[in-house]
Order: C-alpha cells, then structure tokens, then sequence
C-alpha cells in the first residue's frame, strides 16, 4: 500500500497492510530543521521553508503524512493578534487579544488573504504537487474555541463561559467560519484531511460545557468541510469521547492521559484513533525501547494509526520518533 492508501483506509476503519504513522500536528523538532536548512520562525512566515521543512516527516522520519503547520498561531496574526513568532527552540506565542475590549465581536475583512494565511496555503500546494499522489497532505485549523482563546484571552474567555455565556456565544458564532473558511482554503489547496485543533480539554472545560456550547458548532463545522476530519483536544478528555463520536469527526488524535481500552471501546465503529505516544516521559526522554514499548500498547489496545500524542517537544531524539515507524514495519 502507498502511504496516502493505508493512512486514508485506516482513518476511515478500512483493513491495512500494517498500522500508518501520521502526524496531524508537529513533529519538528530543531535536531530536523537542520537537516532540512529550515528554520523556526521563517518557517511560520514563508511558504518555501515551510514546505520544506514539513518534507520531513516522511523524508527523514518515514512518516505517512506531510503536514507544514508547526504553529497553533497563523490565524490569530491574520485576525489581529501581535503574534510573538518565537525562535528555533521557541514555538509561536498570542501577545494580545482584540476580542478582550470589544462589546461587539469583529474579525477583519479580508482575513484570509493575510500573509499567515497565504504562507499555509502556498505550502499546501507545493506539498500536493511535490507528494501529493503518494502521501497524505494533512491541513490544520484551529477550532473557534481555541481561537477564542487567542482572541478574548484563556482567563478572560473561560470566566465569560461560566459568567456572561451569551458573550462566549458570540465569540464562538463568529470564529466558526474563520475555522470552516480555512479548512475549505485548505483543502482547496491540496490538502486531503483536515486536523481540527480545538482546545476544549479536561481540566479546563466540563464536558457538559462542551455539550452545551461547543459540541453543537463542531457538528456544524464537520457537515461544512465535508473531508476526512481529525478532531485534536489535548489532556485527559475520557468523559468528553462520547460527545466527539457525536461531532461526526472520522477520527479522533488522543493523548496518553486518555485510557486506551476506554478510548477503544467508545470509539469502536464510530470513530477511529490516531495517538498516543507520550511526548515528555517517551518520546522526549525515553529510550528507543521504551517508545517502541508504548507503541506496541497502543497497537495491542486498539489504536488504528500510530502518532505521537501532541506537538512534541522540539528537543526530541529523531531515533525516538523514527521507532514509531520501526514499531509500524514489525523491526522492534
């Protein structure tokens, strides 16, 4: 099978010649953008070393999947934030939030032809035509929950969920069609599955929070883009899986704190899941066989496509994240 077969054909419940590897959110780490020439921040900001530098996960990694997106903050610089782009051991961080003295939620006209947008699109493209026939192009948007919390602040929007919910409402009304609009440029662009990356995580958010406000737009959201969807939330999401079986995602991206035979057995026919390496005790301090031991779990639990849990640490050993591969292959 090429990589785009198994990885759309496991995604979607179909039988595999064995487990894919993806990754739907970031695998970079500084030890590959000097392999690859490709810096942080240049490659938020420009087209040719972001496409560059997500080749390689499946160049040097093995990897199923390219996905150039390594920030969680391009749509948030191209609807007002001053974004902080960071540095090649630094991620992208939001500065300020325009939403947090409106009365009256605005977003910019013309959002989307803001250069961190374009940046994303132009990348997507050169990735459909540079692998396009051979491996999966993953696009990634962030969802209007988290947008919320670049555009209103964490604090700010979490207190307003629980104090002033019809504000919370608007918020999130507004955001959704920066998320649908983006998915659909995105794919447009070349991208074959779309990652929704909303921050709705335990510890945060009840689950009947989720239910209540946001279970409703990301129905709506996955109806609009109509293409093979990964929903992202990060932590312990256990009481809240049922609810996203509800979302109508084809696939759900887990974390290690998540259970995986609870996660297996809510999920079975409904949905399939990609995760759950633990980036800081496995991946990013672990032994080769200690990955290798996880992923072995993960696989026997039920898992059907292996990834490491989040965006992983940007120290992390390219031996750890080359053992998902080897465990994959049936070498370890």
């Amino acid at each position: 099978m090429s990589p785009k077969r198994r990885f759309l054909t496991a995604m979607l419940g179909g039988k595999v010649d064995r487990v894919p590897v993806g990754n739907v959110v970031s695998v970079i780490t500084v030890e590959l953008m000097e392999i690859a020439q490709a810096w942080f921040p240049e490659a938020h900001l420009n087209s040719e070393t972001m496409a560059r530098l997500a080749t390689v996960s499946y160049e040097v990694l093995g990897y199923d999947t390219v996905m150039p997106i390594a920030s969680v903050t391009q749509e948030a610089s191209a609807l007002g934030c001053e974004v902080d782009w960071g540095a090649p051991d630094l991620m992208p961080t939001v500065k300020t939030h325009p939403f947090a003295e409106m009365q009256e939620f605005r977003i910019p006209k013309g959002w989307i032809e803001a250069p961190a947008v374009q940046v994303v699109l132009d990348a997507l493209e050169y990735l459909r035509k540079a692998y396009g026939e051979r491996v999966i192009v993953v696009g990634k948007v962030m969802g209007p929950w988290t947008l919320s919390y670049h555009m209103m602040g964490v604090e700010n929007f979490l207190i307003s969920t629980l104090q002033e919910p019809a504000r919370a409402r608007r918020s999130l009304e507004i955001l959704k069609s920066v998320t649908i609009d983006f998915a659909i440029a995105q794919m447009q662009a070349g991208a074959d599955v779309i990652c929704l990356a909303d921050h709705a995580t335990g510890g945060m958010v009840s689950p009947f929070m989720y239910r209540d406000l946001l279970l409703p737009i990301h129905q709506e959201i996955i109806e609009e883009i109509g293409c093979p969807t990964i929903l992202h939330c990060c932590g312990d999401t256990t009481d809240r899986l049922r609810y996203f079986v509800e979302t109508g995602i084809d696939c759900y991206h887990f974390e290690s704190q998540v259970n995986v035979d609870q996660a297996v057995s809510i999920a079975v026919g409904e949905m399939t899941l990609i995760g759950n390496i633990n980036n800081p005790e496995v991946l990013l301090v672990g032994t080769p066989e200690q990955v290798a031991e996880a992923c072995h779990e993960a696989i026997e639990g039920g898992v059907q496509i292996l990834s490491p849990e989040c965006a992983v640490p940007l120290t992390t050993p390219i031996e750890n994240l080359q053992t998902l591969v080897e465990v994959a292959e049936g070498k370890l």
